[in-house]
This record gives C-alpha cells, structure tokens and sequence, in this order.
C-alpha cells in the first residue's frame, strides 16, 4: 500500500488590511518559522460582510496595492485574491474561502492565523464548523489576553467542533489599521507603524485623510 503524500501546509493572514501594517508582518513571519510553512497567503477580504460603511477608507485596489508592497521582498509570502474575485458580501466569509481553496488545492492543508482577540468571537462567524473541517486554526497568544482564558477557550472549541488549535507565540505589538488611519487623520507620522512603500502609497494616494473615526 502506497503512502499518501504530505501536503504542502499552507498559513493564512486574512483581513480588511485597510491598511496592512508591520503587526501583520510579524505575526505572519512568526508564523512560517515556528509551523515550519511553505508559505503564508495574505488574503484581503473582498467585502467583509461586517464593514460595510467604507466612507474615508481605502478602495479594494489599493488594500491589495498595499498588501502587495508590504510582502514583495519576502519570497514565502504571497498575496492571494481569492476573495476579491466575488462580488456580494455573501461571498467573503471564511468558511467558503476555506472550502474553495481546500477545493482547487487538495494537495495542501491551511493554517488560518487569528489574534486571541479573535478567538474569543470565532464562534459568532458564520459557519463556525466548516472553518474548524477546512483548516487548523492558528491562534497568536500575547500578554494582553489572559493564558487561562485563552486555554479554556481552545479546549471549549476543541470539545464541541472536533477542531484543531495551534498557539503561536508573538511578541506583544498593540497596533491597530484603525490607530493608524486615526494618525493620518490627524496629520501625524505613520512611520515604522508600516512599511515604507505603503507609507508613500497612503501619503501619494491622500487615503485616511476624511475618514470619518
């Protein structure tokens, strides 16, 4: 009997990215060296059902324009449109994603990267039981979020959706799109809060200069 191959394990940072900053960066590097990925797919979200109001904001071409500036000098990082080829704010919710790339990629196997923050609401998506058969998911564990809290949280899901949870330590970075739209707003400097090239993108492309906060 032959041994099935190994599939390729695939990390996912998926987000608004509106903008994408240098939080987004780490964890997505932290995340490749310590699981051992072949590469990390930055998946914008094409219409995040949950923000709708865009006014001030980013356009979809230019979250991707930053998110491509951000990881084109690291070779196993990768942009992914797969959600900004929809159209309709159905189509951008995680579990489809998933179920398509599990589709289309049967060879690989994905490790979908969230914040303890958002651990803590995974629940309350849509569709929370075929996230968890679609995908490991990788949860990032900073000082802000209490270790037993977390702990229980994971072992809670565990138990009900049969799911699998990974901790991945980071370091503690309390950075924000939303405080960094908020500087720009306010006429301050956004440097090393990200990466030079989406900085001169945002201050050439005048974003975030009328958003509303």
């Amino acid at each position: 009997m032959m041994k099935s191959a190994k599939k390729r394990k695939i990390g996912i940072m998926g987000g608004t990215f509106d903008p994408i900053h240098i939080g987004h960066l780490i964890l997505g590097e932290q995340a490749y060296e310590q699981l051992d990925l072949e590469k990390v797919l930055f998946l914008p979200s094409g219409n995040p059902p949950h923000k709708k109001a865009r006014f001030g904001r980013a356009t979809d071409e230019q979250r991707v324009e930053m998110v491509r500036l951000s990881i084109a000098d690291n070779p196993h990082f990768e942009l992914s449109l797969t959600e900004m080829q929809d159209e309709g704010y159905s189509y951008s919710y995680t579990y489809r994603t998933l179920e398509r790339l599990n589709r289309e990629h049967p060879d690989e196997e994905y490790y979908f990267i969230i914040g303890a923050d958002s651990l803590l609401t995974l629940e309350n998506w849509r569709r929370p039981d075929r996230i968890f058969q679609n995908c490991k998911i990788v949860v990032a564990v900073r000082d802000r979020t209490p270790e037993a809290i977390i702990n229980q949280e994971i072992q809670r899901l565990s138990e009900k959706y049969q799911g699998t949870f990974l901790r991945l330590d980071t370091p503690e970075i309390d950075l924000s799109s939303a405080h960094i739209r908020k500087r720009v707003s306010e006429g301050l400097t956004i440097r090393y809060y990200v990466s030079n090239p989406v900085r001169d993108f945002i201050y050439q492309n005048q974003i975030y200069q009328n958003e509303r906060l």
